[in-house]
């Protein structure tokens, strides 16, 4: 059976670009049909995970995301991936009405740290994500513990992702340097880049080892998991 990697995208749409670029840097390929067919679905009208999450009112993201998965799945998809970590507080239940597979990024990113021996990883992530424990459940699953970081930085975090990557700039290496202190001031011995826009942001910077990038995880995951061979990077 054909493997076709399914992307159900456009949170954001940037972000999925990358997401896919990262799938093609990640698989060792020298031609066009080495490569993993996909089917990218850019749904950019999902409505915003963090505002959904914090309100209470789920109901209708949650939908829109079942919908374009089972899109996904009628077109012929064998493996689903989703490059946005926020979204991911529905993946376990997307999963119970979704015959085919979808990789979980937080937990296979939770994971890798654990294998690389980490201990206190920092969580770079929306309010979303920070405040639904998704990091920290599957941190401490592995034996980890995940540390959100303080109220100020947090702040910070969010503007980059929201008043910057989201609205087309590069991002402000200045807010995430006081990011990085505050991080390691709390005794972390990595950090997470937990939001696709942080992945992004991660395209225009470089950023040290001590970051691991969700998104790269996901993407080795999908490369692996369709049964394609892994170009280390």
């Amino acid at each position: 059976m054909e493997q076709k990697l399914g992307v159900l995208g456009g949170m954001g749409p940037q972000a999925t670009q990358v997401f896919y670029q990262f799938v093609l840097d990640r698989t060792d390929a020298v031609r066009d049909q080495d490569h993993l067919p996909a089917l990218i679905l850019s749904d950019t009208k999902v409505p915003d995970r963090t505002r959904a999450i914090l309100s209470g009112e789920t109901e209708e993201l949650y939908q829109r995301l079942l919908g374009d998965a089972r899109l996904l799945a009628r077109c012929g998809c064998t493996a689903i991936a989703i490059p946005c970590n926020t979204s991911h507080y529905f993946v376990d239940r997307l999963q119970g009405e979704v015959e085919v597979p979808i990789l979980h990024m937080i937990r296979e990113t939770a994971r890798e740290l654990a294998r690389q021996g980490k201990k206190r990883p920092g969580i770079l992530a929306t309010d979303g994500t920070i405040q639904t424990g998704l990091y920290q459940k599957e941190c401490a699953a592995v034996g980890m513990e995940a540390v959100a970081p303080d109220p100020e930085s947090q702040k910070l975090v969010m503007s980059i992702i929201y008043d910057e990557i989201k609205q087309g700039e590069q991002g402000s290496r200045e807010k995430f340097a006081q990011i990085d202190r505050s991080i390691r001031r709390a005794g972390c011995d990595c950090a997470i880049l937990a939001c696709t826009e942080l992945s992004v942001f991660s395209t225009y910077h470089n950023l040290p080892p001590f970051y691991l990038d969700a998104m790269a995880v996901l993407a080795e995951r999908a490369v692996t998991l369709c049964g394609y061979p892994l170009r280390t990077i």
